[in-house]
């Protein structure tokens, strides 16, 4: 660190941390780093102007997630993702914290104290429907914005309010109602060579395949993106939709669990950063 510099993540580092995602093949527009950089505190490490490490601590209520943490890889192995994590996360006050991990950043992580809970798989391609027909479901709008809330604290534990508000304005969330309440809801927004779809927060695995059907013919012919915990039991299914199995991480968390009321789970994220 005697020639390095560590400093609050600013606007001006984001073409920098560009070319660090795109050099770990991670595809991420200028536009979504910008949204992630906006919902949430971060720090870089510099080499003079240029960016070498990244890493964001996004405020979730109770909940925080560590997220976009990169190092260039010519400095990798000397202990500079712990000092940048580290330094985001005493950024945000937080009694859990939780992020996906990849299999590179396993050992970090079960160092600074994270354990695992979980796995999600990415699944990615062009969309190709097999319902046809299907009309998409009621979109939401700001006046449902309380109900999309609790739905998704519901599946999460989390308060993303800032996040569901930007998503409102960013993409578009569709509704399953029941008797005129509210009882699930999808996401969908332009990310990376495409579109990803998620959150998704429902009752039943039956409940997030009348909302996500629908939107993946409304995606058809183009590039889309899921990212679902395994527990969903929707992958085999993703993939007969034309989204192949592309990977995927490692659920873990620390600190105290918050708990998760229901009856809504998650069938897919809305990012890996943002869980």
């Amino acid at each position: 660190m005697d020639t390095l510099t560590l400093a609050p993540f600013e606007r001006v580092h984001l073409p920098g941390a560009l070319a660090l995602s795109r050099a770990v093949n991670w595809p991420h527009r200028p536009e979504d780093w910008e949204m992630f950089l906006s919902l949430s505190q971060g720090m870089v490490v510099l080499d003079g102007d240029r960016v070498v490490a990244t890493a964001l601590a996004t405020p979730f209520g109770a909940v925080a997630t560590a997220n976009m943490i990169i190092v260039d890889a010519e400095r990798r192995g000397g202990g500079l993702g712990r000092r940048v994590m580290e330094a985001a996360m005493a950024r945000v006050t937080a009694t859990e914290w939780r992020l996906v991990a990849t299999q590179d950043g396993l050992p970090l992580y079960r160092k600074l104290g994270y354990e695992a809970y979980g796995e999600i798989v990415q699944h990615q391609g062009v969309a190709r429907s097999a319902i046809v027909g299907s009309a998409l479901p009621d979109t939401a709008t700001k006046a449902d914005l309380d109900a999309l809330c609790a739905m998704d604290h519901a599946a999460t534990g989390m308060d993303r309010t800032a996040l569901l508000t930007t998503l409102l304005k960013r993409g578009r969330i569709h509704l399953l109602q029941e008797r005129g309440i509210p009882v699930a809801f999808a996401a969908l927004r332009p990310f990376g060579r495409g579109e990803v779809l998620g959150p998704v927060a429902a009752r039943s695995e039956d409940e997030a395949r009348a909302l996500i059907s629908p939107l993946i013919a409304s995606a058809e012919g183009r590039f889309l993106r899921v990212d679902t915990p395994v527990s969903s039991g929707l992958a085999d299914w993703l993939s007969a939709q034309g989204l192949a199995h592309a990977g995927g991480g490692v659920l873990m968390r620390k600190g105290a669990t918050t708990a998760c009321t229901g009856p809504q789970t998650t069938f897919a994220l809305a990012a890996q950063a943002f869980g």
